[in-house]
């Protein structure tokens, strides 16, 4: 049997950047990528020396730009500098001072904007607030937040006095939390009485007390008033947000930090259930992420940007906060879900502010497609100039959606691959310069030098599937997992040894171009075929029936494993037997008769986590009949599982 992943989904349609969005573009064209690209690459010292000179403040210039004993990096090496006085201080001398850094709307449709010096000022108070509390350069702090511009000031806050902070996503539970605050060793809290979730209130600060019961560490909460819901309050520990910024002078100055000081934690979930604290440091993150946010949303003064991701993922971190606001950017921020109080919210706030960029996830898509186009068709989306993709590969039926019905078949869009491990994007168009392929994330960005690998390392021809690794360090790379620095070296760096595993399967067409194929996990093997499960998904939503499908295995006696299909199917589609028949073979039409499913099943809602990720996981022991034995506390609505359940008996 070949290990070789094999790809048959072939997508021949091409996008080229319309002359008048290449004419006023950052990087207007494709001779200019490659030259760009090529500097990176033949000298790259030199390149990120003159980028990190450029985009960056430094208060104390580095003495050697990377120290590499593989797998740890060290860049900027005696750099020193501070991500808040980046962000923030730097665009006060000019006219950005008076500029909105955040435009804000909760859920329930209150709305706040903060230009960039009342955010500073407000930033210099809360790291007043948590020197007052005793935190100091290198102590952990949990941020456990709604959607608010608090979350961001937190985030600056600590990043200004070096304390390192490690976000929770404000849906995760208190076991969860729980996990986070043992693994750092956190001593303060920083969270809200509320936060808003389809007109319900998420209770954030109960969570917290619940995983507080056995803790000793913790010395402090300090809780934001947000949703006015009743708390308990510990004395000696518990603190108002609002009350403790009445103490403190408006005046802080960023501490010079080093440029491989910690950042932040952002934990992962890992196979084993333990989950992973990924180590992000100061100067190459900062860097990584103010280059891409720059070049790959073209950002320009007059944009005001939106990446709908929650703050608790990497996506917040790098492209809601340090990204955008490093560039001077106008970054707006939501609080809810799109579908509420209706399913055109997403749509109504394009409209209401004239969003210009949108970046958000292709599960967010592949619900708009299910709910109808007449939501987008009521608003007036013309602002937009540019459309984003994150989170995982997008099927070229839903792209296709996107660019016609959301960019009105005139935005191009950023289908962009990364890992929280990467801490910014690593293969991406440039919209100005690089044509699109539906489903392609193209080319790697500045630096990356990518490459798809066969089982010993060697790289494999054009159109051969493969594992993707990254062959080089780039600055805004992981450090290592925080406190288990073998776990970091055996999950990343074991399987090629000097190189990045990505964990991800992918193909190289005959451009360079890249398509990622899904998890290496997630891989089929079926009669001796090796099949990534992102291709016969993209099959299935190419039937106009469907708007979004999972696909995993079942263990088979005959072909080792058997393909099951989870089906769910756009608005006023009825699931009739013949579907079903239509459906599988619409699979074997597409890719081959090999990657027909065994079973389709037709589901009202897929089972997925807060940031809309599928919970393959789950799928995978219902359609092997079993119970489910996982971890559910990620997962967003139960009942999805229980239906699910319910049809397999």
């Amino acid at each position: 049997m070949s290990n070789t992943i094999e790809s048959h989904l072939i997508e021949t349609r091409v996008f080229k950047p319309s002359d008048g969005f290449a004419q006023r573009a950052l990087i207007p064209s494709l001779d200019q990528y490659r030259e760009l690209y090529q500097q990176s690459i033949q000298d790259p010292d030199g390149f990120w020396s003159k980028q990190a000179t450029e985009l960056l403040l430094w208060r104390k210039k580095w003495d050697t730009v990377l120290k590499w004993e593989a797998p740890f990096a060290q860049w900027f090496v005696g750099g020193k500098l501070n991500v808040s006085e980046n962000c923030l201080d730097r665009h006060l001398n000019g006219p950005r001072r008076n500029k909105a850094a955040i435009i804000w709307e909760g859920e329930p449709g209150e709305v706040r904007t903060l230009t960039y010096q009342q955010l500073h000022r407000e930033v210099c108070k809360f790291a007043n607030v948590l020197k007052r509390n005793r935190v100091q350069k290198g102590d952990r702090i949990i941020i456990y937040m709604p959607m608010c511009p608090e979350a961001a000031i937190a985030m600056l806050a600590c990043a200004r006095i070096g304390a390192v902070h490690s976000v929770v996503f404000g849906g995760f539970s208190s076991e969860a939390i729980k996990d986070r605050l043992n693994d750092s060793q956190a001593k303060l809290v920083i969270t809200a009485d509320g936060g808003y979730r389809r007109g319900a209130i998420v209770p954030l600060k109960k969570n917290v007390d619940e995983a507080l019961k056995d803790n000793t560490l913790v010395e402090r909460v300090i809780v934001f008033r947000r949703a006015n819901n009743e708390i308990a309050i510990t004395e000696g520990r518990d603190v108002w947000w609002h009350r403790e910024m009445e103490y403190v002078d408006p005046q802080c100055e960023p501490e010079a930090l080093d440029s491989e000081d910690p950042l932040y934690i952002l934990y992962t979930s890992g196979s084993t259930g333990k989950p992973k604290g990924i180590l992000h440091t100061t100067g190459g993150y900062l860097l990584g992420v103010t280059i891409t946010s720059k070049y790959i949303f073209d950002l320009h003064e007059d944009d005001l940007y939106w990446c709908s991701a929650d703050i608790g993922w990497v996506t917040g971190h790098s492209y809601v906060v340090y990204g955008p606001l490093s560039n001077g950017a106008t970054t707006f921020m939501y609080e809810g879900a799109p579908n509420w109080p209706e399913l055109d919210r997403f749509w109504k706030l394009i409209e209401k502010y004239a969003i210009t960029v949108f970046y958000t996830a292709p599960t967010a898509i592949r619900a708009f497609i299910r709910w109808g186009d007449s939501y987008p068709k009521g608003h007036d989306l013309s602002s937009l100039r540019l459309l984003g993709t994150v989170g995982e590969p997008i099927n070229p039926e839903a792209w296709i959606w996107y660019h016609t019905v959301i960019g009105g078949g005139r935005c191009p869009i950023v289908d962009t691959w990364w890992q929280t491990e990467t801490g910014g994007i690593m293969i991406t168009p440039l919209p100005g310069a690089i044509p699109t392929k539906p489903g392609s994330a193209t080319l790697p960005f500045f630096g990356v030098d990518a490459a798809v690998v066969d089982e010993t390392g060697k790289e494999v021809p054009p159109n051969v599937g493969g594992k993707l690794i990254i062959r080089r360090p780039w600055p805004s790379m992981l450090r290592t997992i925080w406190g288990d620095e073998a776990r970091y070296e055996k999950q990343y760096w074991s399987d090629f040894p000097g190189y990045y595993f990505t964990g991800d399967g992918a193909r190289r067409d005959e451009d360079g171009y890249f398509w990622i194929v899904g998890r290496i996990d997630d891989v089929l093997n079926v009669a001796g075929h090796r099949l990534g499960t992102s291709e016969i998904e993209s099959a299935l939503v190419s039937h106009p029936s469907v708007a979004e499908a999972a696909v995993v295995g079942r263990p088979d006696e005959l072909k080792g494993q058997a393909v099951v299909a989870f089906v769910t199917l756009k608005q006023g589609t009825t699931a009739l037997p013949e579907l079903r028949d239509q459906l599988r073979q619409h699979v074997a039409t597409m890719i081959g008769a090999i990657a027909r499913p065994d079973d389709v099943r037709f589901a009202e809602a897929l089972p997925k986590t807060r940031s809309g990720k599928i919970m393959r996981r789950l799928l995978k022991e219902i359609a092997a009949g079993g119970k489910v034995t996982g971890d559910t506390t990620t997962l967003e609505d139960l009942n999805v599982l229980a239906a699910l359940r319910g049809s397999d008996e």
